[in-house]
């Protein structure tokens, strides 16, 4: 299905709307301002983040006293993270696990607690230099609130080409007709305004102006969860075209298993903070070693009957003001033991596969005995013996 196409007017009448048009792979689209030349890259990732935490304080101090709470929430803990160049690598995990924190602290929106991020081999500091950043740029979840509504889709591309010195004064225009329709957009929607549009079609022109600044990394965030059904396919499409033609290295984050597996080589599990399980996508699919991530991927809406022992995930995650000790996600896990609650596991490797890591004592052994004779009676145990 594609967009939905509203009414439009010439160009330069009052309340002219532009169309929304799907990419065609047969019409020509001129890319020579953004296909990198050829040389051949640095060796190494892109990008690889090391130790990363972020915090966001909370409460007030006496508050924090009377409850017996930290306070500090600890949105990401301890992550790391390889992106390789040109790769498309997916961040998934439920609603609050950190993912679009994560995000924000790579592309430099927020600041670092501890840990430090390498790109192309260079450390950034805390102050990014401006060439640094726009290596970097994101694509937000809510396309409306992400553009300025007091400006026509021509003066927020302007505006970024001339601030960063894109290209010429006398080249921007053209230069922005380019960007419109590198994402399948015709030159009648540089005069509109954000509100004149369709989600689908200002997810269009978010990406746009992404892409202005020639990154290296594209940081997607949920970019598809605020648009329809019918939508986000056509969204979906046009990243792994651009991803594709540009040779952009894409960083999808999402809480829909489904959606990643479409477009992305590799996928790492996020949960309360920290990554638990990395894979490439098939691997991860055929074989998930993280009961987490076999219960998000049990939770994908089928439309087959399911098996009735199928894992999911169950219950509410904790607080991230009150993370538990040893695993953090024992009090939710089918398979817990003693153990969980006394260690906290390191992300181990599959042996003979480097590739798959996850962060389960019995990630890639044989499934504790007591568990899968007892199943939730002994999860019950011990999430009661151990909070």
């Amino acid at each position: 299905m594609s967009e939905p196409v509203m009414p439009m007017k010439r160009a330069g009448e009052a309340g002219g709307v532009p169309p929304a048009e799907a990419i065609s792979p047969d019409a020509p689209v001129p890319l020579a301002d953004f296909v990198p030349e050829a040389e051949s890259p640095p060796p190494g990732p892109l990008l690889e983040a090391t130790g990363l935490s972020v915090g966001f304080p909370v409460m007030s101090p006496l508050a924090a006293r009377i409850r017996h709470e930290e306070r500090l929430l600890k949105a990401v803990d301890g992550v790391d993270l390889t992106i390789q160049r040109g790769e498309a690598l997916a961040l998934v995990g439920e609603s609050g696990s950190g993912k679009s924190t994560l995000a924000r602290a790579l592309t430099g929106l927020l600041p670092l607690d501890q840990g430090q991020i390498k790109l192309d081999g260079k450390v950034l500091g805390k102050r990014r230099a401006r060439s640094d950043m726009r290596r970097v740029q994101m694509v937000f979840q809510d396309p409306y609130s992400s553009l300025n509504p007091r400006l026509t889709v021509a003066g927020i591309l302007h505006e970024l080409l001339k601030v960063h010195r894109v290209v010429p004064r006398s080249e921007v225009a053209s230069f922005s007709k380019e960007l419109i329709g590198l994402v399948g957009l015709t030159e009648d929607a540089l005069p509109a305004y954000p509100r004149q549009f369709s989600g689908g079609q200002r997810q269009r022109v978010a990406i746009a102006r992404a892409l202005a600044l020639r990154p290296e990394l594209l940081v997607a965030d949920e970019p598809v969860s605020a648009l329809d059904v019918s939508v986000q396919a056509t969204i979906l499409n046009l990243l792994q075209e651009l991803q594709s033609t540009l040779g952009l290295t894409l960083l999808l984050i999402s809480h829909n298993l489904a959606v990643v597996r479409h477009l992305c080589n590799r996928v790492a599990v996020m949960y309360l903070g920290r990554i638990i399980e990395v894979a490439p996508t098939e691997e991860l699919y055929a074989s998930p070693a993280h009961p987490y991530t076999r219960g998000l991927l049990a939770a994908i809406p089928r439309m087959t009957a399911m098996s009735e022992d199928a894992p999911a995930v169950t219950g509410d995650p904790p607080s991230p003001l009150n993370i538990p000790s040893g695993c953090r996600f024992r009090t939710r896990c089918p398979i817990a033991q003693d153990i969980c609650a006394r260690e906290d596991p390191a992300l181990t490797a599959k042996p003979g596969d480097g590739s798959h890591v996850a962060a389960c004592h019995f990630a890639f052994g044989p499934v504790p005995a007591a568990a899968a004779e007892t199943g939730t009676d002994a999860k019950s145990a011990v999430v009661d013996s151990g909070r």
